[in-house]
């Protein structure tokens, strides 16, 4: 199979980027709202630019389930930046990947000359994610508002049942696939019996990421992390999720929670659901030269990729694979990786699908395997398991570390990919002169 070579029609350069700490949802609504997540990224983002807020063509934010009360959030967003009635802005949904989608919004922008100056991100505050209420409710109280008669509302209220009470999760349904008929943890369990990935290399992939996330914090290296107070002086400023003290030991007494009782997909080799907000500045050469920017990176391609809704945790294989042929690449031609961790399942089967002759060949299209991507040099800070995985926001976080994590190592090549609720992958290439 030919795989077409798609670059970006203009260059995109990755200028800076700034990130809130991603903080875990606790039960109840947590201190910040989506639009304040996402505007005190970016305001420390601005004020360390060259130009003002009005100077920028477009604003552009992903979300999977904004408030009620933020309409098309990424206007509320420019608007309270300070950008002005001038500047346009607009929300994407690509489920886990929106904040990635928002980041290719934005360089197809600038690719073809309509822009040269875009903040583009993602934002979710998932503790914040609504409840609903049944339909049964919801015709009851239309019953109830239509009643003009006491007799009426009496009649109404014979009616109702304490089930109508009951509320619906919202952050629950959106985890569940409406097509397939199964959660995202499930499709986890599904792909790991695929490809033989067992609850210890599960467990074990879980202690991993957190301690690998608790060494770069203390090395220093999670610097695009802006600290936040809320209301009531209270200060943020580090991922939340981190556990120091993970063990194989302690993962290994947690039951399983989506295929009870014989699964192994746990909560502690499972994402966390966490509220947060990363923002990047993308420019075209023409801003670069005219406002005097850094180049964090250049954002190079982006591929995205459909599969069955009930294995979209392979959906990585099926964005990278497609990618790395079109430009005659494989797995040893990126020097770093950052695949969003769904969880550890998945994550492990991606490593194991595109390394694997078979799946290459009759899933994705391929003479031989994509090769082996190398465990030092993936998600080396940790990812989604150990510090969260706020799903409108993540999609710009993975490629704002791997910006970063290539310029603190001096590399030249990454990948950022995830897969996508209701069966889907996305993956951006970006690249940076090394010294």
């Amino acid at each position: 199979m030919a795989f077409k070579k798609i670059d970006y029609a203009r260059p995109v350069y990755i200028v800076d980027g700034r990130r809130t700490p991603f903080l875990k949802a606790r039960g109840r609504p947590g201190p910040f709202k989506h639009a304040d997540l996402a505007i005190h990224a970016s305001r420390a983002l601005l004020e360390r630019m060259p130009f003002e807020p009005d100077a920028l063509d477009e604003v552009i934010f992903g979300s999977a389930m904004p408030g009620s009360d933020e309409a098309n959030i990424s206007r509320v967003v420019a608007l309270r930046l300070g950008c002005g009635d001038q500047v346009p802005a607009y929300t994407v949904h690509r489920n886990c990947a929106s904040g990635m989608q928002s980041l290719d919004n934005a360089a197809l922008s600038i690719a073809d000359g309509r822009s040269d100056l875009v903040l583009a991100g993602g934002i979710e505050a998932m503790s914040r994610a609504p409840l609903l209420l049944h339909d049964n409710m919801v015709n009851w109280l239309a019953d109830w508002w239509g009643a003009k008669t006491v007799g009426a509302r009496l009649k109404v209220i014979s009616k109702v049942r304490p089930g109508f009470f009951a509320p619906v999760i919202a952050l629950l349904n959106g985890l569940k696939d409406p097509v397939v008929g199964l959660s995202m943890g499930q499709t986890a369990e599904k792909i790991a019996h695929r490809f033989g990935i067992t609850r210890d290399m599960m467990d074990e992939y879980a202690v991993n990421s957190h301690l690998r996330l608790h060494q770069a914090q203390q090395d220093g290296e999670m610097s695009e992390i802006e600290p936040m107070f809320d209301r009531k002086g209270k200060l943020y400023d580090h991922d939340e999720g981190v556990r120091a003290d993970s063990s194989a030991a302690k993962l290994g007494k947690l039951k399983p929670a989506f295929d009870k009782p014989f699964g192994s997909v746990t909560p502690g080799n499972s994402s966390q659901i966490t509220d947060g907000a990363a923002s990047l500045i993308l420019a075209s050469a023409d801003a670069i030269e005219k406002y005097d920017l850094p180049v964090l990176a250049r954002l190079v391609t982006t591929h995205w990729a459909g599969l069955r809704a009930d294995e979209m945790g392979l959906g990585p294989a099926h964005a990278i694979a497609p990618l790395l042929r079109s430009r005659r690449l494989k797995a040893d031609s990126i020097d770093y990786w950052e695949i969003n961790e769904a969880f550890a399942a998945q994550v492990l089967a991606v490593v194991e699908a595109l390394k694997d002759k078979t799946y290459c060949k009759e899933q994705l299209g391929l003479g031989s395997p994509i090769g082996e991507i190398p465990m030092d040099r993936l998600n080396i800070h940790g990812g989604g398991i150990s510090l969260g995985h706020p799903v409108g926001a993540s999609g710009a976080r993975i490629v704002l570390h791997l910006a970063n994590v290539l310029k603190s190592k001096n590399a030249r090549r990454g990948i950022a990919s995830l897969c996508i609720g209701g069966g889907q992958g996305g993956a951006m290439l970006i690249e940076r002169e090394a010294n």
